[in-house]
């Protein structure tokens, strides 16, 4: 086999590997879509700890109508006033047989907490995250993009 061949067959299999592993978990950088007007929002960085997710605002994209200031006004406790940008709004997610669940994420919208979970695609490039009060029927689902 030529070195060229070599060459490629083996970007072949790091592809599929890197792939493969994109597809195993959530972490990562997502591109976030508000399911009522099909916009972007924002960027939120998911980490993985000790089999847990959290997911921290990175980057928020501001509508005309918006205060850019992006502060939590309408959140209580320590969140209430602050900004949103850095705030950790997903937390407490664990993996089930490929849904992340068991944990709550917040919308800095209307500053209430639901309960969450998410179920990422099989090639690892988008979420669906729903967020939900008592039973997972009674709620919304967002599709979230990786940011590659």
């Amino acid at each position: 086999m030529s070195a060229r061949n070599l060459s490629l067959v083996f970007a072949v299999m790091c592809a599929f590997v890197g792939s493969a592993a994109f597809a195993e978990s959530p972490a990562g950088v997502w591109r976030t879509i508000d399911d009522k007007t099909g916009t972007e929002r924002s960027i939120v960085r998911i980490v993985e700890t000790g089999g847990e997710l959290r997911g921290t605002v990175e980057e928020l994209f501001t509508r005309p109508d918006e205060d850019p200031k992006h502060l939590c006004d309408k959140c209580s406790g320590e969140r209430k006033d602050q900004p949103i940008i850095g705030m950790t709004i997903l937390w407490g997610l664990t993996n089930n047989d490929g849904v992340w669940s068991g944990g709550q994420i917040l919308d800095p919208k209307n500053g209430k907490i639901y309960r969450c979970k998410m179920t990422l695609s099989e090639d690892g490039r988008s979420l669906d995250v729903r967020g939900y009060i008592g039973f997972s029927l009674i709620g919304r689902t967002q599709t979230w993009h990786r940011v590659e």
